[in-house]
């Protein structure tokens, strides 16, 4: 019977035969092999990654921006996040007005970048959010030349219908972690009511973004279930985040990924995922800083967003426009994503 240490020794053979020759992303199985390397074969692992990426979805980067129409008051109790009503968090409910969201799409748009999100944290949207999107939407695309994406909680089929024929290009929503562990990070909701409005947004036409955050407590098999699910899942576009612990939340108090972790799982996802845009998100900062930022980007991840986040900061875009540049990594045309 096939050890776990056998299936490390070959792991990477395999996955070079499977991932890059044939296109077929890792199982869990897999997924954790990989995970659970020993530190010294990373940068192998890296470079497998690397080379997946290339082959399959091209040396070009994806740039987005994104920010918050509504910010804070949220009912849900994602115990990472502080825009929670429900914690002791500083972060209060605002709304962002529609000439502020123009301004803000031109100065995305600017950068290079090819997509802008427009998020809002609510547990679904009302009719008065929707009529905000739907006002916004139509600024935004008479004013700049740039793809919209909406981030907006989980939905119904009218509502996706309706976004779809706003003619929102993409529509985000994250599982944030594999299924076995999401009632240890979310009760207010269940995993599979995020699933269903992912299927929805799908089968509607609209690209898919889904990922979530790795360091909420999550086993290394959890890690790798998730990858799997994502790979059955088949978003178009896969967000890494690394947990920030936010004050006032439930998981203020707990640690940063280490660097060597973030980047097994960089690769690790990219080769469970080996079509897939997979973007650098929140907490990259922290969690790699800027040499560990650039070996990620050799190691699989093919997007990033760039200025701030949410609630948090992030690498101004010339740091991470001019990275791109030292790596001759050429930006997506706008043209390509449409």
């Amino acid at each position: 019977m096939e050890t776990r240490s056998d299936v490390q020794a070959d792991i990477l053979d395999v996955a070079r035969r499977q991932v890059l020759e044939e296109g077929r992303g890792l199982s869990r199985d897999q997924a954790l092999a990989c995970l659970t390397l020993p530190d010294e074969r990373v940068p192998e692992l890296l470079a497998l990654a690397h080379e997946v990426r290339m082959k399959w979805c091209g040396p070009e980067v994806e740039v987005e921006g994104i920010i918050s129409l509504k910010t804070g008051g949220c009912p849900e109790d994602c115990h990472f996040c502080s825009q929670s009503g429900q914690f002791s968090s500083p972060v209060r409910a605002v709304w962002l007005d529609i000439p502020s969201l123009v301004e803000a799409a031109k100065e995305t748009a600017a950068t290079g970048a090819t997509e802008f999100c427009i998020v809002a944290a609510v547990r679904g949207p009302d009719k008065r959010l929707m009529e905000q999107v739907r006002e916004g939407v139509k600024a935004i695309r008479a004013a700049v030349d740039i793809n919209v994406a909406c981030s907006l909680g989980m939905l119904t089929q009218e509502q996706v219908d309706e976004l779809a024929a706003m003619g929102v290009h993409r529509y985000n929503h994250n599982l944030e972690t594999c299924e076995s562990h999401f009632a240890n990070v979310v009760t207010t909701h269940t995993w599979e009511e995020r699933w269903d409005t992912c299927l929805m947004v799908r089968e509607a036409g609209m690209e898919l973004c889904c990922g979530g955050i790795i360091g909420m407590g999550e086993t290394v098999e959890q890690r790798a279930e998730f990858a799997a699910q994502l790979g059955e899942l088949a978003p178009d576009e896969v967000p890494l985040n690394f947990l920030n612990p936010r004050p006032g939340t439930p998981f203020a108090d707990y640690p940063l990924v280490d660097g060597t972790e973030a980047l097994k799982t960089i690769a690790t996802f990219r080769l469970a995922l080996p079509r897939t845009i997979l973007r650098y998100a929140g907490g990259r900062e922290l969690t790699l800083g800027d040499l560990g930022t650039r070996d990620g980007m050799l190691g699989g991840i093919n997007a990033i967003i760039v200025g701030n986040y949410l609630t948090t900061l992030g690498r101004s875009a010339e740091q991470d426009l001019g990275l791109l540049q030292d790596l001759k990594m050429p930006i997506k045309a706008l043209s390509q994503t449409l």
